[in-house]
């Protein structure tokens, strides 16, 4: 789990206050981890001595919570993304390394542990990696304004039938320590699509998202 210092979109996004949970996002997520019964590890990898206190109070209580310090130089927002995927086996000598953001506040544990258990169940069928996605079904134009999602013979066919195609909602990222040591990347050659709704893959990029995320939290579990 990786967080930073200097969010740049949403100031102190990562702490600050967030539907009535006084550690924000960072303490949100690291409630939903100990909850899980499919993790064997829950490593926070960060430089922000803020996110290191409240992961610090419930690592007291589940000896699985490790805190490291990541170097300023992958805590950067000019970090290449490469850098820090190959600085995670370093840390950790897990067989499997799932890599989870504090930004989707609604995947809770049973998320966690369903992706997991759908990832362990697939590894005989050749899979080396799984993602969190949506499915998408919706008329989507290129830049020249063609459709370019309809596999169909008619120009306007039932969005039913269009080709799904799936975004990345960043609930999580699994995959077998050799794709991080070997491709260097935190996805393989085979990749297990996690089909996730909407509602649980929310991620906040945006000052709009965290307060949109607010009401939905606050919505699902009450103002806590």
């Amino acid at each position: 789990m990786p967080t930073r210092k200097g969010s740049e979109r949403v100031k102190n996004k990562n702490t600050k206050p967030f539907a009535g949970i006084e550690g924000g996002l960072m303490e949100n997520k690291i409630k939903q981890l100990v909850e899980t019964k499919m993790l064997d590890e829950i490593i926070l990898s960060t430089n922000d001595e803020t996110c290191m206190a409240i992961a610090e109070k419930y690592a007291v209580k589940d000896s699985r919570i490790k805190i490291i310090p990541r170097p300023d130089e992958l805590c950067l927002s000019s970090t290449n993304l490469q850098d820090l995927i190959c600085y995670v086996p370093t840390i950790t000598d897990a067989e499997h390394i799932l890599w989870g953001h504090v930004t989707t506040p609604l995947a809770g544990a049973d998320q966690y542990d369903a992706g997991i258990q759908l990832y362990l169940d697939n590894l005989q069928n050749g899979f080396d990696s799984l993602v969190g996605v949506t499915e998408l079904k919706n008329f989507l134009l290129n830049k020249e304004g063609k459709l370019v999602n309809n596999t169909t013979d008619i120009p306007w066919p039932r969005t039913q039938d269009l080709e799904p195609l799936y975004p990345i909602n960043h609930t999580m990222f699994l995959a077998k320590r050799e794709v991080y040591v070997e491709q260097k990347n935190r996805l393989g050659k085979k990749i297990l699509l996690h089909v996730m709704d909407e509602l649980h893959s929310f991620d906040i990029d945006w000052p709009d998202d965290f307060v949109i995320a607010e009401m939905m939290y606050k919505n699902l579990y009450g103002n806590l």
